[in-house]
């Protein structure tokens, strides 16, 4: 067999048949991987920006991520979709719609991004204005914005070849990619911030020029590989074509999920500003906590994220015992994990908060903080699996509702009332998100168990063997279909 050949199976693994459990581990460890080298790459920029430049330098970049974050938000969901669509066309054996979307996707995300790339460097100073950002960031934060805009081709470039191959089912390819930027980037950032030979002392501007050079040179070597295959993946601009049917499938499965990341991220600015209320012993607390808080929730997105990759396929090739198979399995490893970061969280907070800080106060209120968190943490785990299923579906439109009903219906509002009007004090922070979790645990299982997110499968088979497409086909075989989560 041709190192060709090899790859091409590797980069394309089936789903619908072999081990559910297998396949889910598999799949989500380098998921799992990839976001701790995230995670990573922004701390390594966080500690060259913040322990070298200043405060000021610090800032500035943290002053200029909600805008990057809010203007892409809605973009990124075509990757999303991206994901699903090629996950149940590969799984109904349907290479040419599988080719197809690859290409309309490239095609939209190349023109989205040199559209937000023009409307960032036109309007981002403006942005920064109404935000009432401090006049002595304008200028800082504006080169270094004018820098990322100038750049965002690679990064979507990169995610939406990442999108790509995950919903065929490679998790591998895009982990690998990812430790290249990240290497690139962490070698790139001390030469560009502060000069080496021929390079000139570029300050915060150097740690935007290392991101997208990083990002730039992974988008290349993505590509290169994808050539280097021999699949039908090969990227080539004169194959990007607009497909209008193919364009309103990710416009409904992406827009909505562009929609929810930007409102959890208004979400989570207003929760902050509460926070911020409480003075700096509270906000250096929340700091430290929210740290291990974000590393506790990652296996179980990782699996979220397999378990829609595994859903596409399965839905795709008409598999729907297999979907159920995949809810159970994902559902056990999720508790199983998020149970064993729960007991470390409520019986050894002080210990972990102590990586961050030996501040006597601050271990005491992190340890409160992560005590009342880590209850969420299981229901939580349950809400990315079935989230996942759902999405792998197409249905995004439910995930965005209940998302949206949880933070700014629950949340937020009980956040500010807990907090302020009770006895709880900040607690009444903590209260308010482990509430809001389990909250939009129970509404996304209770929409997983009415079987409705099956209409939104847009590529699969019907029960009889026969190609199927979109919703139709779908409804007709309905009644035929043992509902998932009945027994």
């Amino acid at each position: 067999m041709s190192n060709n050949n090899k790859k091409s199976i590797e980069l394309s693994r089936d789903f619908t048949r072999g081990s559910i459990p297998k396949h889910l581990i598999k799949f989500t460890i380098p998921l799992f991987l990839g976001n701790l080298l995230q995670t990573l790459y922004n701390t390594v920029d966080t500690i060259w920006v913040g322990k070298f430049l200043g405060s000021n330098a610090l800032a500035a970049v943290s002053v200029s991520f909600p805008i990057i974050f809010i203007l892409v938000s809605l973009v990124m969901g075509i990757t999303m979709a991206t994901t699903v669509l090629v996950a149940q066309y590969k799984g109904a054996g349907d290479n040419d719609m599988v080719k197809k979307t690859i290409n309309n996707s490239m095609f939209l995300l190349t023109i989205a991004s040199i559209t937000i790339s023009i409307i960032g460097i036109i309007f981002h100073k403006v942005i920064l204005v109404l935000m009432n950002t401090p006049q002595e960031l304008i200028n800082p934060a504006s080169s270094y914005l004018n820098i990322i805009f100038a750049g965002l081709i690679f990064m979507f470039g990169y995610n939406v070849i990442s999108a790509v191959l995950r919903g065929l089912g490679d998790s591998r390819t895009p982990l690998r990619f990812l430790f290249y930027t990240t290497m690139i980037n962490i070698v790139l950032d001390p030469v560009f911030i502060f000069g080496f030979g021929p390079i000139p002392k570029m300050g915060i501007n150097g740690a935007a020029l290392a991101t997208i050079i990083s990002q730039g040179i992974s988008f290349y070597l993505a590509v290169r590989y994808l050539d280097g295959v021999g699949h039908f993946l090969t990227v080539k601009l004169s194959n990007f074509k607009y497909d209008r049917e193919l364009t309103k499938k990710i416009v409904k499965i992406g827009l909505p999920a562009g929609i929810q990341q930007t409102v959890v991220a208004l979400g989570s600015t207003v929760i902050m500003s509460v926070v911020n209320s409480f003075g700096p012993t509270i906000v250096a607390a929340w700091g430290a906590a929210s740290k291990i808080d974000s590393f506790s929730f990652m296996p179980s997105m990782s699996i979220g994220l397999a378990t829609s990759s595994l859903t596409g396929q399965n839905l795709g090739a008409g598999k729907y015992d297999r979907v159920h198979e995949v809810m159970k399995w994902s559902s056990l490893i999720s508790v199983i994990i998020s149970g064993i970061i729960t007991l470390m969280v409520v019986f050894i907070p002080r210990k972990l908060l102590m990586i961050f800080t030996n501040d006597i106060n601050l271990l005491r209120e992190g340890s409160t903080i992560l005590r009342i968190l880590g209850i969420s943490y299981i229901p939580f785990g349950l809400m990315w699996v079935s989230n996942g299923i759902i999405r792998g579906a197409g249905d995004t439109i439910i995930t965005m509702i209940i998302s949206m009903f949880s933070l700014w219906v629950v949340r937020v509002p009980l956040a500010f009332y807990l907090s302020k009007y009770t006895s709880m004090g900040s607690d009444g922070i903590w209260v308010a998100m482990t509430t809001s979790s389990v909250l939009s645990t129970a509404l996304s299982l209770g929409y997983y168990f009415t079987g409705r997110w099956k209409k939104s499968i847009v590529a699969g088979k019907k029960l009889h063997g026969e190609e199927g497409n979109d919703l139709g086909d779908l409804e007709k075989n309905l009644p035929e279909i043992e509902m998932l989560g009945e027994k």
